[in-house]
C-alpha cells in the first residue's frame, strides 16, 4: 500500500542561514530530517512557527560579554503566503493563525512543504500578535502558548491546507504533543467526554502518532503547572489531558509518550537514557545523522563529484571514499581550512597559520557541555604545544539569554587567552549559525566534544565534521560511543565505565587529564610527525562514520519503523 502522508511538527526547523527559524542542534536535525525526506520522495509536510525575531543575534565584545539583539528578517522575501486561517482559542479567545510556505526541493525534483505558522495578524491583538515572533523567549506562559499554536494549530492548518490523508504525525520533542488534543478534539468533538471514550479515542489515534525525544534529562522536559494550563488551554481541554496524564504537572513528554505507538531516542545511549527516566515505555533509538550534500564544504564536493559519483544520491556509498588518494583528501582539506581561517583571522585578528594543528569547538555554551574544559590547566596545554607543536582553538556558541553561567563561560574563554604561552592561540567566532558551521566543521583539523556523559543525546556536529574528513576528539558519550574507531576516525576521551562513580568536579579532572594526555600521546604527534597516517584518519572518517551517520540513512529507519503501518511494523 501506498505511504501516507507525514506530517513533521517540530518547534523549529532549520531551512537556511536567511531564515533564523532554529537555535541549534534540534532545528538544523529537523531541517536535515525534510532534506532527505525530499531527496527520497516521501510524501512528508513539515509544520513550525515563524520565529518573525529568530533566536537571536550574539555580539560578544572584546571582554567576552555577550549581548543579544532581535534576529529581523523580512518573511516575504523567503515564503509564500497562504490564503488560509485557523484559530485556536487561547485563554478564552480565538486567536487566528496563518501560515506561510518553504518548499526543500530533493535531489531526484521531489519537494517537502514546510507551514511555518503565524499570528501577527491585524485580527489578533497586539499581545497576540507576538506569541509566533520569538523562539524560546518569554516566561511559561508564553511558552505554552506557542505549543498550543504549533500543536493544536499545527493540525488544524494540515487541515484547512487539504492535508487529510495525514498517515503519521511525527512529534519531534514535546513541544508539538498537544496535536494529540487537536486530534482528540477531531475524534471527540467539542464535548468533555468520559474518561473511557478518551482512553478508546487515544488507542485509535495511537497508531498515527510518532514521537522522538531528544532530552536525557529530567529538567529539560517541558512542564506546566494545572493552574497555567487551564488559563491558557481551558477547563474542558485540561480534563481532556487530566485522562491521559494525572501527574501535578501538565508534562508534554509524557503526554507524547502516552499518544504514540513508537517512540525512539535519538542514540543508542540516548535510548538507554531515556528508557531509565520513562521505564513503563517501549523507547527504541534510531540514532540522528546529519544531510550530506548540505554539510560538505566546496572542495569536499569536488572531490566526491570526483570519486565517488552518486553519493548525492546514495549517502551510503560514501564507503568508496575509502579509494580517494590521499594527496586529494590533503588538498580538499587545506581549502576548507583556508577559508576557515581567513574568516577567523578577519574577524578576530587571531592570525592563525594555516600549518598549524586546529581545533574547533562549536555548540551551545552551556555547562554540561563543559566548553572550558580544554584550558582547565592553562599551564600543561601550554607545555603541550611547546613539546609537540603550536594548538590553534576555534570557539563559537551562543549561550541562551536566561543561561548567565553559559555566558560566564563565553568570557572566561576570553579571559584565558591571558595565561596562555605563545604556542596555543584561541579565537571566539561570533553569531554561530548554518554558514558558520558549514566553515568549522570543515576546516578544522579535529572536532573537540566534552560533554558530562550521558547528557549529550546525540551531538551531530561531529558528524558533519567527519563527512568534510574531519576526525573527532570527543567524549564517549551521544552518537561517538557509535561511530569513535580508535586512531581510525577519532579519538575518545577517557572511558566509558565510571560515569556513574564519580562527582562532576572529579570526573571533570579526569577527562581534562584525559584530553590532554591523548592530545600529547596521539593526536598531536600524529598530525606533526605523520601525515600521512593523519590523511588516512580522515579519509577512514568519511567512508566509515559519513556513510552510516547521515539522514538519508535515519529517514529510511523512520519509514521502515515508525512509518509503516502499525501491522506492518510488528511483523
Amino acid at each position: 500500500m501506498p505511504t501516507p502522508t507525514i506530517a513533521y511538527l517540530s518547534m523549529e526547523i532549520a531551512l537556511d542561514s536567511a531564515l533564523p527559524t532554529y537555535s541549534g542542534g534540534l532545528g538544523v536535525l529537523a531541517g536535515d530530517t525534510v532534506r532527505s525526506a525530499a531527496d527520497l520522495g516521501l510524501p512528508m509536510a513539515g509544520v513550525t512557527l515563524l520565529h518573525r525575531r529568530g533566536y537571536f543575534r550574539q555580539r560578544i565584545d572584546a571582554e567576552g560579554h555577550q549581548s543579544e539583539e532581535p534576529a529581523e528578517w523580512n518573511v516575504a522575501d523567503h515564503l509564500t503566503a497562504l490564503e488560509a486561517r485557523v484559530s485556536v482559542e487561547i485563554e478564552g479567545r480565538p486567536v487566528a493563525v496563518r501560515a506561510w510556505e518553504y518548499r526543500v526541493r530533493g535531489f531526484g525534483g521531489a519537494e517537502v512543504p514546510i507551514f511555518l505558522l503565524d499570528t501577527d495578524l491585524p485580527e489578533n491583538g497586539p499581545e497576540d500578535r507576538g506569541l509566533t515572533h520569538h523562539l524560546y523567549g518569554g516566561d511559561d506562559r508564553y511558552r505554552l502558548c506557542q505549543e498550543a499554536i504549533l500543536g493544536i494549530g499545527g493540525v488544524r492548518m494540515l487541515r484547512a491546507l487539504g492535508h487529510e490523508d495525514v498517515g503519521r504525525f511525527h512529534l519531534n520533542e514535546g513541544h508539538a504533543a498537544l496535536a494529540v488534543v487537536a486530534l482528540l478534539e477531531e475524534c471527540l468533538g467539542r464535548r468533555t467526554p468520559r474518561a473511557a471514550a478518551v482512553e478508546a479515542a487515544v488507542e485509535e489515534l495511537r497508531s498515527h502518532v510518532v514521537f522522538t525525544t531528544h532530552t536525557p534529562v529530567p529538567a529539560g522536559h517541558d512542564k506546566f503547572s494545572h493552574e497555567l494550563a487551564e488559563h491558557v488551554l481551558g477547563a474542558r481541554r485540561l480534563e481532556l489531558l487530566a485522562s491521559l496524564d494525572g501527574g501535578p504537572l501538565l508534562n508534554m513528554t509524557e503526554l507524547a509518550l502516552r499518544a504514540s505507538h513508537f517512540v525512539n531516542g535519538v542514540a543508542m545511549r540516548h535510548g538507554e537514557v531515556s528508557r531509565s527516566m520513562f521505564p513503563e515505555y517501549p523507547i527504541r533509538s534510531i540514532t540522528n545523522g546529519v544531510h550530506v550534500a548540505t554539510w560538505t564544504s566546496p572542495s569536499i564536493r569536488v572531490l566526491l563529484d570526483r570519486h565517488v559519483r552518486d553519493w548525492r544520491r546514495d549517502s551510503l556509498s560514501l564507503r568508496y571514499a575509502v579509494g580517494i588518494p590521499l594527496r586529494e583528501i590533503g588538498w580538499a582539506h587545506r581549502r576548507s581550512k583556508q577559508a576557515l581561517l581567513d574568516r577567523v583571522n578577519r574577524e578576530c585578528g587571531a592570525g592563525f597559520d594555516p600549518e598549524a594543528f586546529t581545533l574547533g569547538f562549536a555548540r551551545r555554551a552551556t555547562a554540561y557541555k563543559r566548553p572550558t574544559l580544554l584550558l582547565r590547566d592553562p599551564e600543561r596545554l601550554s607545555a603541550i604545544a611547546r613539546e609537540q607543536g603550536p594548538i590553534q582553538v576555534v570557539f563559537a556558541g551562543k549561550a541562551h539569554p536566561r543561561d548567565h553561567e553559559g555566558k560566564e563561560m563565553i568570557r572566561w574563554i576570553h579571559e584565558a587567552r591571558a595565561a596562555l604561552g605563545a604556542g596555543v592561540s584561541l579565537a571566539y567566532l561570533p553569531d554561530y549559525d548554518m554558514a558558520l558551521g558549514r566553515l568549522l566543521c570543515a576546516g578544522c583539523d579535529a572536532w573537540l566534544n566534552t560533554p558530562m556523559p550521558g547528557l549529550e543525546a546525540s551531538g551531530t556536529s561531529g558528524m558533519k565534521a567527519a563527512l568534510n574528513g574531519v576526525p573527532s576528539l570527543s567524549v564517549l558519550d551521544g552518537w561517538w560511543i557509535e561511530g569513535c574507531v580508535e586512531g581510525v576516525t577519532g579519538w575518545a576521551i577517557g572511558d566509558d565505565d565510571y560515569r556513574e562513580r564519580l562527582a562532576p568536579s572529579a570526573l571533570d579532572a579526569l577527562h581534562a587529564d584525559a584530553l590532554y594526555a591523548k592530545l600529547e600521546s596521539a593526536v598531536l604527534p600524529r598530525f606533526y610527525r605523520e601525515p600521512d597516517r593523519y590523511l588516512e584518519m580522515r579519509r577512514s572518517a568519511i567512508a566509515l562514520n559519513a556513510s552510516f551517520f547521515n539522514t538519508q540513512r535515519m529517514v529510511l529507519q523512520y519509514l521502515y519503523d515508525a512509518y509503516r503501518p502499525v501491522e506492518a511494523a510488528r511483523s
